[in-house]
């Protein structure tokens, strides 16, 4: 099994207690990355990589933030060996993001009429029984 890159700096200590799920999701990272994608969309070949790469950022965000399981050296390691993705936990610190799904999402310059993605509107402003699906990440909604 292929392990997750890191540099040639050794881990601090609790590494072996992260490493088996990071390895796990790296494994899920590889197979969506090599998946097929015909009779996709070139967009829609990239959710599962994005879903990926949120479930291992928020992993590492909540055995340092939530659950206190991890130390701040071992956090800062996962960050510096872009394990998790730093801008995307300093979004999900602030109030209203907590759930946010990828950053592409709060970016204005990526729509049409400079505003947020379909997915941060919150479910109750939305018609009745529509289903609403982020292009950018294949989100239903991050708003809360």
């Amino acid at each position: 099994m292929p392990k997750v890159r890191r540099s040639r700096k050794p881990p601090p200590d609790g590494w072996e207690l992260i490493e088996p799920t990071l390895e796990e999701l790296e494994q899920k990272m590889r197979e969506a990355e090599t998946e097929p994608h015909e009779g996709k969309r070139i967009t829609e070949s990239l959710w599962p990589i994005f879903k990926i790469h949120h479930q291992k950022t928020r992993y590492i965000y909540d055995l340092f933030y939530r659950r206190k399981a991890i130390s701040r050296e071992l956090y800062d390691y996962c960050l510096k060996e872009k394990i998790a993705d730093g801008n995307l936990i300093a979004k999900w610190k602030k109030s209203g993001y907590e759930n946010l799904c990828c950053l592409r999402c709060i970016q204005t310059r990526d729509t049409n009429f400079g505003t947020n993605c379909i997915c941060r509107v919150p479910k109750c402003k939305l018609e009745e029984g529509r289903i609403v699906e982020c292009v950018h990440c294949g989100c239903r909604g991050c708003s809360g």
